[in-house]
């Protein structure tokens, strides 16, 4: 495993928590009494915008899944739609499960939106990304020992870490506390952000630890 590829891996994973610090820091000096908690449902759309425009970037960039076939620019297309139609529908289906788990089903539509498009821009988007729309590859990838590079090796990380860290901050919700960071879905989007940012710096770390261990063969 070239090392090269891993510095890559990192450099790219810092980044990417970079953006998301400066999402609670910049948007301070353009909008009137912003913070994260005060205003939770602007740092939302500013996160999701940024992660999602800095991951496409990133992607085109580095191409972690650069293959030798090249497609026709009407093929480009169809593929641009499909990766649409995927992140809209893995919105909804967010949005389906987390009302599933107990959240409001017609009160905070909004919030609970919100923090859907959050969850979809820090799993789906990924997967679009390094996978395109293609099913039968996110099978694999999340199969076991399904990866074929480390690009979907930390896919694997950051995914579970976003969504294990979703579930995880929605614990102190029920507590009587009285927290401001209480109010529906603050702990939650909070939650899964710290877990994508832990995801980010755990994944290289792992593979760097373990990449003696780890082959990556075509299927």
């Amino acid at each position: 495993m070239r090392e090269g590829e891993i510095r890559r891996l990192l450099a790219a994973n810092l980044l990417c928590v970079f953006s998301i610090v400066l999402t609670a820091v910049l948007p301070s000096f353009f909008v009137k009494e912003f913070t994260v908690l005060g205003t939770h449902l602007t740092w939302l759309c500013i996160c999701s915008v940024c992660v999602s425009t800095l991951n496409i970037i990133l992607h085109l960039v580095f191409r972690p899944n650069l293959t030798p076939k090249r497609s026709s620019f009407a093929q480009k297309i169809s593929r641009f739609l499909k990766c649409c139609i995927y992140f809209f529908m893995s919105c909804i289906l967010f949005h389906a499960i987390i009302v599933l788990y107990g959240a409001p089903l017609i009160e905070s539509v909004t919030e609970t939106f919100l923090f859907a498009v959050l969850l979809s821009t820090f799993t789906t988007l990924q997967c679009l990304c390094i996978l395109g729309p293609n099913i039968q590859a996110w099978i694999r990838v999340f199969s076991k020992n399904g990866a074929m590079s480390i690009w979907e090796s930390s896919l694997q990380i950051t995914t579970m870490c976003s969504i294990l860290g979703a579930w995880f901050g929605a614990f102190p919700i029920p507590l009587d506390w009285d927290r401001p960071w209480q109010v529906w879905p603050i702990s939650c989007s909070l939650g899964a952000t710290f877990g994508y940012m832990a995801g980010l710096i755990i994944a290289p770390l792992w593979i760097h630890w373990n990449r003696k261990q780890l082959t990556y063969k075509s299927r």
